[in-house]
């Protein structure tokens, strides 16, 4: 992806960075959580668990198209 303010995004890969196998759970930031959510989603992504409050805020968690996880948090 190149929207001209930066450089990024996923590729296909037969290795998975994953919580199940250890590796630890990468946790990113947006301000506006569904709309991040659609843009995951509309990219491939598969929701693991939906936007759920906890302290200090909400997030949600997915796996890429290689099946990495991670994770999106809003403090609203």
């Amino acid at each position: 992806m190149n929207d001209g303010q930066q450089d990024g995004g996923f590729f296909k890969s037969p290795l998975q960075a994953n919580t199940k196998n250890g590796s630890a759970l990468v946790i990113l930031y947006h301000d506006n959580l569904e709309s991040i959510l659609d843009t995951v989603v509309k990219n491939a992504g598969t929701i693991v668990q939906p936007i759920f409050r906890f302290p200090g805020g909400c997030r949600f968690r997915f796996t890429e198209p290689s099946g990495n996880a991670l994770s999106v948090w809003s403090e609203t």
